[in-house]
This record gives structure tokens, C-alpha cells and sequence, in this order.
């Protein structure tokens, strides 16, 4: 089968590092490329808890971006294994399944919660983050009867969405009802995202929210706040024209620069602005639910200077290591989560995984889905994986918003 397959190793790491200061090319083409499209074999079914499924279409993620371009901290390097198929955001159509499978049949389609966590390791009992309802974040990534990988796409005995065939455990499949298309089924994933992030940094009537960013996941995380009919007022920054006008058709009250967001927090939200000695302002006062997707160190300090007193800040973006000024957090008693892939959460009195909250809310909802209909702007086939890259390293140019291999 044809697939997108990514590999590094340290004299490779170190190599790209320095070319890629006069060209980012040699990342993707050439002999040193992290990745190449490849002709592999299909992979096997680990157990009869598994289901192999043929792919439609796979969206591109900013984190795929991240890793073929080696921005990735390599802390994370223990929960990934070489080579790997990238694609997590995935719909295909189920070709087998094993016989502990009854939840789907062959011909289903359907879309994938991508992390491998212990119920899919086979690992028994299941770790305290898993028990917990956090799934996406299992304790157990390089363990178990699987090659470490957090979720499909960096796991090399899965496959994953950027190849023909990837295969998925049971508890990861969800299917997709016939009003839902391909193009809005790969947007399942960031969706879920979007929902965890909202649940677990929830904001409250009245309160003010800053998103920092308003590509695809800033702007899932404003549709899922007004999809959730909290009646508070939304800023987001995005440095981008095009991106601007998405946050906007996306239900933002406000979207500003990054360079006004202190006279905004002053302005319009009733904080009081100081400037120290040295270094940047600081607000007392501001808002109350920060969500940074971009997660640098000039976009994590600048949420935690204009977040309020007892704020609580999700940081949704992964980013390089980042540099923070400590002094807001204990001086304003904040709180900082990280948000990564998505779990188990209580809606309505039920626990349920947020991939069905995703699928229900756009079964449902009329407005979010007329808005992920726009979302995927481009798309590619596998071979044009290099005009797939161009497209995302521009995507102002480009106006593109989602993109996406179809098969």
C-alpha cells in the first residue's frame, strides 16, 4: 500500500537542524526528508479487538507540521516509534474486523479517536489517568503489546490516516452517520479537541474569554462555546486577515492584534494596566478564561500578564520550549492545564467519550456544521504531499484553513 511515512535519527535530527537554516526543502524533499511516500505493507490486525479500515480522506495537523519539521520538544520522543504513517484525523471504511469485534461490520464508515491508550495496549487494570476518564492522556503510551506511540499516526504497528489501510482497536471507533461527510468526519478529531479544552476550562456566564490563535482549533473552541450557550464575551487574537474572519464567522465578539490586547484588557474588559521598570505590562484584572493555542513563550506570557486573578489558562498549542515569567501566576493565583487529544466527559448527568459529544453536536447542530462545511479548503492526493506542506507552511497565502489527503 501507498502511504506517508516519517523517520528520523539523531545523525539525521542534527544534519536537518542545520540545513534547514537556508532551506526548509530539506526537510521534505531530498535524502535526508523526514518523510517520503513509500509503498509498504498493510498492517496487521495486533488482536481480535481490532478492526482494519481503508481511508477516504486523513486531515493534515499543525502537529504533523511540527514533527516533519522537527519542532517537536523531544521529550515526547519515549511515546513515538520509527517509522510511523502520519494521520490521526481520519474517515474510512471498515474492510475487517476481528472476531471480538461487534460494534461495526465491514462497510462501515467510520472515524477514529487516534490515542493508543491501555484498553488498546491491552493492559489491565488500566492506569490512573484511563480509570479516570482520561484516555487521551494514558500513562501507558510505551507500554503494553504495541510500539510506543501516543495515538495512531506515530505508532509504527498501526499505520495511520496519510497511509491506504491503518488498523484501530475497537474502543476507537466510532461510526458516522450518512448527514455527516468526509470533510466534515476528518474534523471530528480537532473538534473533540475542542470540546475537552471547553469542559475543562469552562467558562461561565458573564465571564471574558481570550483565545490565542483562530486557525482551525480557535476557532472550534469559539463554536464550541456558543454551541454550549454560555452568554459570555469572546476576544481572540490572531495576527492574520484571513484567520481573523474566521474567529469572527465563528462567533467572536472581538478579534484584535496581539499588540492591542493590553488596551483591549484595559478598554473593554476593566482591568487596570501597569508598566513595570523593565519589561512587559501587567494587568489587574482581565480575563477570565484564557485558551492559547499557539502556546509560544510571547503568547503564554501574554495570557498569563492580561488573565484576572484566580484565571484559569488552557494551553492547547504545542510549541517549542517556552520561557515564562512566573511572577503573574503566584501574584494572581492562575491556573494552567494542558489540553492533549481528549477523554471521557460527564454531559447531563452520563459519562460519555467526547468523539460521540463531537458526533451528536454535529448531528445536531445546524450552525457548526454549515461552519466546519467551509473549513477544509484544500485538498491534496498522497503524491502531492509536497504541495500539501507549501500550502500549510502559507496558509495566509494560500486562505487555507483545513487541508486534506483524499484517497
Amino acid at each position: 500500500m501507498k502511504a506517508l511515512q516519517f523517520s528520523v535519527s539523531i545523525p539525521r535530527f542534527l544534519l536537518l537542524k542545520a540545513l534547514g537554516k537556508f532551506s526548509r526543502r530539506f526537510y521534505f524533499r531530498g535524502p535526508l526528508a523526514t518523510i517520503r511516500c513509500v509503498d509498504i505493507a498493510e498492517p496487521a490486525l495486533p488482536s481480535g479487538h481490532w478492526i482494519k479500515i481503508r481511508t477516504r480522506m486523513c486531515g493534515f495537523c499543525a502537529s504533523d507540521l511540527n514533527l516533519i519539521f522537527l519542532k517537536d520538544s523531544p521529550t515526547a520522543s519515549p511515546f513515538t516509534s520509527f517509522p510511523c504513517v502520519l494521520g490521526h484525523e481520519m474517515v474510512g471504511d471498515v474492510m475487517e474486523v476481528g472476531p471480538q469485534v461487534s460494534s461495526v461490520k465491514t462497510g462501515d464508515r467510520v472515524t477514529v479517536a487516534p490515542h493508543l491508550n491501555c484498553e488498546a495496549r491491552g493492559i489491565e487494570p488500566p492506569c490512573r489517568a484511563c480509570r479516570s476518564g482520561h484516555v487521551g492522556s494514558c500513562e501507558n503510551f510505551a507500554e503494553g503489546d504495541l510500539a510506543p506511540g501516543m495515538f495512531i499516526g506515530i505508532c509504527k504497528d498501526t499505520g495511520g490516516g496519510m497511509g491506504e489501510i491503518f488498523v484501530a482497536h475497537k474502543s476507537q471507533v466510532f461510526k458516522l452517520p450518512g448527514t455527516i461527510s468526509d470533510s466534515i468526519g476528518i474534523l471530528t478529531e480537532p473538534l473533540a479537541v475542542a470540546i475537552q479544552a471547553v469542559y475543562d476550562n469552562r467558562p461561565l456566564d458573564g465571564d471574558q474569554v481570550l483565545v490565542l490563535g483562530s486557525g482551525v482549533i480557535g476557532s472550534l473552541i469559539v463554536q464550541v462555546i456558543r454551541s454550549l450557550d454560555i452568554s459570555c464575551t469572546i476576544t481572540v487574537s490572531e495576527p492574520s486577515n484571513f484567520h481573523s474572519d474566521l474567529a469572527r464567522k465563528a462567533g467572536a465578539d472581538h478579534v484584535i492584534r496581539a499588540r492591542k490586547i493590553f488596551k483591549h484588557t484595559q478598554k473593554v474588559v476593566g482591568a487596570k494596566v501597569y508598566k513595570p521598570m523593565l519589561g512587559q505590562r501587567i494587568a489587574m484584572g482581565g480575563y477570565d478564561r484564557v485558551f492559547d493555542v499557539v502556546a509560544t513563550s510571547e503568547t503564554l506570557n501574554l495570557a498569563t500578564r492580561c488573565m484576572a486573578v484566580n484565571g484559569g489558562l488552557s494551553i492547547v498549542g504545542i510549541g517549542h520550549d517556552a520561557k515564562l515569567d512566573m511572577t503573574p501566576i503566584w501574584l494572581k493565583i492562575q491556573k494552567l492545564s494542558g489540553v492533549f487529544s481528549c477523554g471521557i466527559i460527564s454531559q447531563d448527568g452520563q459519562k460519555r467519550h467526547v468523539f460521540q459529544v463531537a458526533i451528536d453536536m454535529l448531528q445536531n447542530n445546524r450552525e457548526l456544521k454549515a461552519f466546519l462545511e467551509q473549513m477544509v479548503t484544500h485538498e491534496f492526493s498522497l503524491e502531492q504531499y509536497g504541495e500539501l506542506i507549501k500550502t500549510n507552511l502559507k496558509k495566509a497565502r494560500y486562505r487555507a484553513v483545513k487541508t486534506a489527503v483524499k484517497f
